[in-house]
């Protein structure tokens, strides 16, 4: 993995909660979508959580049935892509 996509890795995985949060974690799935890792729907979940910090858009994914490769990739390499 190079560089840049670890520290894609690590910014989409920001804990909820943390201020401006939601906004990094957005700007870290248009990185794995550009790359053709990630679908439209689950960026879509990634762009509506971008203004909510608390809100973990796994979750939401998973409460819609939408993204399993997407969680699937998330839950089996917490440390990388």
């Amino acid at each position: 993995m190079d560089d840049e996509t670890r520290r894609h890795w690590a910014l989409i995985r920001t804990p909820p909660g943390i201020e401006w949060s939601g906004r990094t974690r957005y700007a870290a799935a248009m990185f794995f979508y550009q790359r053709g890792q990630m679908n439209a729907e689950t960026l879509e979940i990634y762009r509506i959580c971008s203004r909510l910090d608390a809100e973990d858009p796994v979750s939401v994914l998973k409460s819609h049935h939408l993204g399993a490769d997407w969680i699937s990739r998330m839950e089996a390499e917490p440390d990388r892509p």
